[in-house]
């Protein structure tokens, strides 16, 4: 594939974002309400966007939480390089905009109301419904795990005090112990986030603990970026990391939270850290509102985000099986950007354009070595959301030292911006 340069990927991730590559729809007519579920990436990208494509449709943005922090560069939140306070975003900009914010819990969906109901009891009513909540953890999905072992084996796959707490545990391991990361089978959120975490602890660990070891127990034998990540390791923290394949550990059986232990078909791990990374789906209140059928992820109309199996509702990033999009938050804050545009042709009874998306993710192997993956999808005639042939492409992998360090700088700048564009 192609490989874009770095300027051309920036450019192309503010006009993804920027919702660009839709033609502008004609003026509204009449009022209608789009409520937006979810106030991260995908969220927050649809209901800015779409207050700014069509200022007489009415946004109503409900978000969980007062604020948001995000799965992004979390990792150096854990590798203490970054205060958790600098990946979190409150609303109020958007809110500014003329967006109105709900905090609270979404619990269920009644599509043939039109109605969002709260946990609290309430209602919210309806004409077009976008969800983009992000993803559920399966924590009975594995023997021996489940929700109460999350504090004692973090996760972190939910950036927040999850993120605070890997973090404190990493700082407190014994000087020579073993931190054992488990991931699982594809799909789920963020597909190298669990190789830039190692990249990151090791990071840590060879200047504070240099005789530790980091044990990836992985649910598949490939995994993104493999051999930029394996590479780096062998020059940057040679020994300490060790990836154990699927093929090598044949699955786990067993996880024992009294001996903070791993046990899998072929072998059994002890960790003095557990960071232990569930199977994941949609979000149950999506699930039990149909909009997965008998799947454990949302099918939509990759053209339009509208549900496979509930008219009226779209359908945005984590949650969602967007043909060869990866679930990463700049995926859903482009998808969010399309379907605003999207949402506002079919509330004037007008076919949308069909748009160009976008996804770049960055790794950090160090906070000075990046690496990254971009690709560029578009709609076939057959209605899936497809990769681009030629386009896109990984990081060069014999790159010099000041190449790396430009890409970990370049992946700053594309944080920045986005959350700044979302957000600020």
């Amino acid at each position: 594939m192609k490989l874009l340069n770095r300027r051309e990927t920036l450019a192309l991730s503010t006009a993804a974002v920027s919702g660009v590559f839709l033609a502008a729809p004609a003026l509204a007519v009449g009022r209608a309400k789009v409520v937006i579920v979810g106030g991260g990436f995908g969220g927050a990208s649809a209901a800015r966007t779409l207050r700014q494509v069509d200022p007489d449709i009415d946004v109503t943005l409900i978000t969980e939480a007062a604020k948001f922090t995000t799965c992004p560069f979390s990792n150096l939140v854990i590798a203490g390089e970054r205060p958790l306070e600098t990946i979190t975003f409150g609303y109020s900009a958007l809110a500014a905009q003329g967006i109105e914010v709900i905090i609270g819990l979404a619990s269920g969906i009644e599509p043939a109301a039109r109605l969002v109901r709260m946990q609290d009891g309430s209602t919210v009513a309806y004409d077009r419904l976008v969800v983009s909540p992000g993803i559920d953890l399966k924590y009975d999905a594995v023997p021996g795990y489940s929700k109460d072992l999350e504090t004692l084996m973090p996760h972190a796959w939910k950036a927040g005090q999850q993120t605070v707490l890997l973090r404190d545990q990493l700082t407190a391991m014994p000087q020579g112990g073993t931190v054992l990361i488990s991931v699982p089978d594809n799909p789920y959120r963020c597909p190298p986030g669990p190789y830039e975490r190692a990249s990151l602890m090791a990071y840590y660990l060879s200047r504070n603990n240099p005789t530790a070891k980091i044990i990836i127990i992985d649910g598949k034998d490939t995994f993104s970026k493999q051999s930029l990540f394996t590479k780096a390791w062998d020059t940057l923290y040679p020994n300490m990391i060790s990836f154990v394949p699927f093929a090598s550990n044949g699955g786990i059986l067993n996880v024992d939270g009294a001996q903070m232990s791993i046990v899998t078909a072929f072998e059994s791990f002890r960790g003095d850290v557990i960071n232990f990374i569930p199977p994941q789906k949609a979000p149950q209140f999506l699930l039990e509102a149909g909009l997965a059928g008998d799947a454990e992820w949302c099918g939509i109309d990759q053209a339009t985000f509208e549900s496979s199996f509930v008219p009226g509702v779209h359908v945005l990033g984590d949650a969602a099986i967007v043909g060869d999009m990866p679930k990463s938050g700049f995926s859903a804050a482009v998808q969010g950007a399309v379907c605003a545009h999207v949402l506002a042709a079919l509330l004037r009874d007008q076919s949308p354009n069909r748009g160009t998306l976008l996804n770049t993710c960055y790794s950090f192997v160090s906070p000075t070595y990046g690496i990254s993956i971009a690709g560029v999808y578009r709609v076939t005639e057959e209605g899936r959301l497809k990769s681009v042939e030629g386009a896109g492409g990984t990081s060069v992998a014999d790159a010099p030292p000041e190449a790396r360090a430009a890409e970990a700088d370049h992946a700053r700048s594309w944080y920045d911006n986005l959350t700044t564009h979302l957000f600020g």
